[in-house]
């Protein structure tokens, strides 16, 4: 077994919906990103990616490349998995944490666990998505973005 730890944060702007965990959420904000700003695939592509000591999402999608502005997240949480199974390992488990004031996101949790789930190719009963709130305090507290922590677990591939 291995374990990879990821974190993202973005800030917020005008205009939405938010996009998080491959889900559009309605909500008169976005988050701010080279690609699509999902901060939850950021930080579980980094978890993944730590887990099997592939680098981070940084190295991978560099925000330097024009063929990263505006990337699907999700597609790259995929490519992540793809790599992990080249080295001969598979995603076992999954979990994540959001930090956020605002939105609730009590009513988007099934839709995200599904999203992760196809994008990692494991069963829904694999992914674990909660959120938080910051209970007031410090940039998140203000509204101001939201925070991510994701762990990955992977195991040897059977094949």
């Amino acid at each position: 077994m291995r374990v990879g730890i990821g974190y993202d944060s973005h800030r917020f702007d005008a205009s939405g919906p938010l996009l998080l965990g491959g889900v559009k959420i309605p909500f008169d904000k976005h988050l701010i990103g080279h690609s699509d700003g999902d901060a939850v695939c950021h930080a579980l592509t980094d978890a993944v990616l730590g887990a099997a000591s592939l680098g981070d999402i940084g190295e991978m999608f560099s925000d330097r490349d024009q063929r990263n502005a505006g990337r699907n997240s999700v597609e790259m949480l995929a490519e992540a998995a793809r790599l992990v199974r080249a080295k001969g390992y598979k995603v076992a488990q999954a979990d994540v944490t959001i930090i956020a004031e605002a939105p609730r996101m009590a009513d988007f949790r099934e839709a995200m666990r599904q999203r992760l789930a196809g994008a990692l190719g494991v069963p829904v009963d694999a992914i674990n998505v909660k959120a938080k709130t910051n209970e007031g305090m410090g940039w998140i507290g203000r509204g101001e973005g939201i925070a991510c922590l994701a762990v990955a677990t992977l195991a040897l591939s059977d094949s």
